[in-house]
C-alpha cells in the first residue's frame, strides 16, 4: 500500500462554443488573480487543469484533479511528502500536508486509491449513500436576451428543471426570468452575480421585480459576502431564499468552514453553495444539516474526475437537495473519461464499481494535455 510514483498530467480542454456565454458578451469568469493578472481577468477554460495519477505498490491506482491554475511548487512539495508513504498509514480526514488550493485534487487520488485498495466506493468512506442519484442544473454565464429563450428551451427538452446565470448590474436579470417563464414552464433560475450587484439597495430593487415572475429558486452572493447583516436583511426583505457561497478552494480570499457557521449565527441565509474537498464537504454537509437548511455543492466548471468524486459527496449529503453544479459536460469539449458519468436531467447517477467508479481515457489526455511531470 505504499505510494511509489505520481504522475501529474497538465491539460487544458476548452469550452464549446456557445456554451459560456453570447457571442457580444466578454466577461471571465475565474474569480482569483492569475499571476499578476487581476481576478475577472482571464475566462476558466483557457487555464491549466492538472490530473494526479497516484500508483501505489500493490498495483492500485487512484486518481485526483486539480481546481484550475495549480501552482507547481506546491505541487512538487505536496508530491515529497506523499511519495513512499503507507497509505494505510494516512488519515483520510487530515493529509499530511498544510490545506491549499491543491489539497483537494492530491485528496481525491488518494481517496480512490483506498477505496480501491478496499474494495469500496468513494461514497462508502463517507458512511454511504443516501442517494443512487443527484439532482443536478444547467448553467449558463452572461447572456443577451435575445438568447435566452432559445437556450431555456433546449436545456428545459433536455429534461432540466433550473439553470443557473453568473449576471452582474448590466444584466436584464427580469427580462430572462419572465422569458423562461414563457418558454419553460416550472423551470427554476438561480441567479448569481458573485458580489456584484455591490450594495443592499441594487439587491432589493431586483428581489421586487424577480418575486413578481415567481421562478426563482434562489439568489446566490448578491452583494459582498462580508455583509452578513444586509444577507439578514434581504433575507427579510423578500421572499427569494438567499445563499451564500462557501468556496474552500478560495483560500486567497480567505473563505473557510467558519463563515457557514458564523451565517448561521445571524441568520442570514436560507441555504448554501459549498465546494470543496471529501472531509470538508462533508464537514460542511453536517453544518447545514444540522441547521436544517438546504445546499448544493458547487464547481469551477470542472472534468470527470473531480464531477465524480461530487457525486459520491452529493449522494452522501443529507442536506445536499438543491441542484449540484455538475455541468462540465454541457460546457467542455472533453471530460476526459473513458465512459462520462450518467446524467438523465435533471439527474446525474452515482458511478458503479469501487473508487470513484470512473476511468480516464488516455487518448483524450494525450489529446489535451500541455504537460507532464513524473515523480518517484
Amino acid at each position: 500500500m505504499k505510494i511509489t510514483a505520481i504522475t501529474c498530467y497538465e491539460v487544458i480542454v476548452p469550452a464549446r462554443a456557445g456554451t459560456i456565454s453570447s457571442e457580444d458578451i466578454n466577461k471571465p469568469l475565474h474569480k482569483l488573480p492569475v499571476g499578476a493578472k487581476s481576478g475577472w481577468s482571464v475566462q476558466f477554460d483557457q487555464l491549466s487543469k492538472l490530473l494526479v495519477k497516484l500508483e501505489l505498490s500493490n498495483g492500485i491506482v487512484g486518481w485526483g484533479e486539480l481546481y484550475r491554475n495549480h501552482q507547481w511548487p506546491v505541487v512538487d512539495d505536496i508530491v515529497a511528502q506523499l511519495i513512499g508513504k503507507d497509505l494505510n498509514a494516512l488519515s483520510l480526514q487530515q493529509l499530511p500536508f498544510a490545506f491549499c488550493r491543491e489539497y483537494d485534487g492530491f485528496e481525491c487520488a488518494i481517496w480512490d486509491a483506498y477505496a480501491k485498495a478496499h474494495d469500496m466506493r468513494v461514497v462508502d468512506l463517507l458512511g454511504g449513500a443516501l442517494r443512487e442519484k443527484v439532482k443536478i442544473g444547467a448553467w449558463s454565464s452572461h447572456r443577451s436576451s435575445t438568447d435566452i429563450a432559445a437556450l431555456a428551451e433546449n436545456f428545459h427538452h433536455q429534461g432540466y428543471d433550473c439553470v443557473k446565470f453568473k449576471c452582474d448590474l448590466e444584466d436584464d436579470v427580469v427580462a430572462w426570468c419572465e422569458t423562461i417563464s414563457k418558454v419553460a414552464p416550472g423551470m427554476q433560475v438561480i441567479l448569481d452575480p458573485n458580489e456584484r450587484w455591490k450594495y443592499g439597495y441594487e439587491a432589493r430593487q431586483r428581489i421586487d421585480w424577480l418575486q413578481r415572475v415567481g421562478n426563482m429558486l434562489c439568489l446566490e452572493d448578491p452583494i459582498p459576502r462580508w455583509q452578513l447583516a444586509e444577507y439578514a436583511a434581504l433575507r427579510q426583505y423578500g421572499n427569494i431564499p438567499i445563499v451564500l457561497h462557501v468556496s474552500l478552494p478560495y483560500i486567497l480570499h480567505g473563505q473557510r468552514v467558519k463563515d457557514a457557521i458564523q451565517a448561521l449565527e445571524m441568520r442570514a441565509v436560507d441555504g448554501f453553495n459549498f465546494n470543496g474537498g471529501l472531509a470538508n464537504f462533508q464537514k460542511l454537509d453536517h453544518i447545514a444539516s444540522a441547521a436544517e437548511l438546504p445546499c448544493w455543492h458547487g464547481s469551477e466548471v470542472d472534468l470527470g474526475i473531480l464531477e465524480a468524486m461530487y457525486v459520491h459527496s452529493v449522494a452522501a449529503a443529507a442536506s445536499c437537495v438543491w441542484p449540484s453544479d455538475i455541468f462540465g459536460k454541457l460546457v467542455r469539449e472533453h471530460d476526459l473519461l473513458k465512459e462520462s458519468l450518467k446524467i438523465e436531467p435533471p439527474y446525474v447517477y452515482l458511478p458503479e464499481g469501487p473508487g470513484l467508479g470512473v476511468e480516464p481515457d488516455p487518448q483524450a489526455i494525450e489529446q489535451y494535455k500541455v504537460g507532464q511531470k513524473e515523480y518517484k
